[in-house]
């Protein structure tokens, strides 16, 4: 395998894993696919799109499952709402609601058969990523930033090349995949290895690594020959692992806050979080919160 990190070519596409059951928040997500639940006043998969748009990406790769279809409609027109809000004057939100849209190609939605795991999901964009470096973001993990998660990644990138991982310090190791590290130049971190969910006093890092990544093509061909993993599923880690045999791979500790979506607490704080962060409705969801805390006690 031929090492390309020195070329750092530029960043232009992202993969969308959104196939998953969101069985960690049944039975909301029962009939409603997990990335079109609300976060606040939008839907989770928006903030992950917004990201991606924040980091310069320009084309979007989705990979669905059987259900999925929400998807799909949220980022078309829909023409009889858009005319019906015409029709009563409501101009403003007639324009909120187109600048959900991308530009005709700029989106691709494929299908996941099976729920063979997240490398065979990753897998499935192959095509149409082709010989391209390219962003995974897993849309159930929200990046609180400023600039995005992806764009300090990108960033990071345009210097190194590589792989990039990022990741976040968290006190329970135990919980999460962690990194190895070698050496650490400010936030930017050159690593050896990842572990999951080690013992507390094996860990090597308290550093998990939180949903977003930078991956070089050559994952795809790993990724082909990859047997099932932990979970008997296809598991991107583990191809990222043959891969940094060849490649370097570096960790970014992003200056921001995660919030996962696919767990039923981590979904309410990412909805109270992304409230009180809202210029318009802040203070208001900050005085709601606290009213009900004051009667909770």
């Amino acid at each position: 395998m031929n090492s390309v990190q020195a070329t750092k070519r530029p960043l232009r596409k992202a993969v969308l894993p959104v196939a998953g059951f969101g069985t960690r928040v049944l039975p909301a997500t029962k009939s409603i696919p997990k990335e079109m639940l609300p976060v606040f006043d939008r839907p989770a998969i928006q903030y992950v799109v917004d990201e991606a748009l924040a980091a310069g990406i320009e084309h979007i790769v989705f990979v669905t499952g059987r259900n999925k279809g929400a998807i799909e409609d949220y980022f078309d027109h829909a023409y009889e709402l858009e005319l019906t809000l015409a029709q009563k004057n409501k101009n403003a939100l007639v324009d909120e609601l187109k600048s959900i849209l991308r530009p005709a190609g700029s989106m691709s939605f494929v299908r996941q058969q099976a729920a063979l795991g997240l490398g065979h999901a990753v897998w499935c964009a192959r095509d149409i990523i082709g010989d391209e470096p390219f962003a995974v973001m897993l849309p159930d993990m929200l990046m609180m930033a400023q600039p995005s998660c992806l764009a300090q990644m990108v960033e990071a990138y345009n210097k190194v090349g590589g792989n990039i991982i990022a990741v976040e310090p968290t006190d329970t190791p135990e919980l999460y995949g962690v990194i190895a590290p070698v050496s650490r130049d400010g936030r930017l971190i050159k690593m050896k290895g990842m572990v999951e969910k080690p013992k507390r006093e094996d860990a090597p890092s308290n550093l998990f690594i939180s949903g977003r990544y930078i991956l070089q093509p050559e994952i795809f061909d790993l990724l082909a020959s990859q047997g099932p993993g932990a979970g008997n599923e296809i598991q991107l880690t583990d191809s990222m692992v043959r891969l940094m045999e060849a490649q370097s791979f570096h960790a970014l500790e992003y200056d921001g806050v995660t919030y996962d979506c696919g767990d039923k607490i981590g979904y309410l704080r990412a909805n109270a979080a992304y409230a009180l962060a809202s210029a318009d409705y802040g203070e208001k969801a900050a005085a709601t919160l606290q009213k009900l805390l004051d009667e909770k006690n």
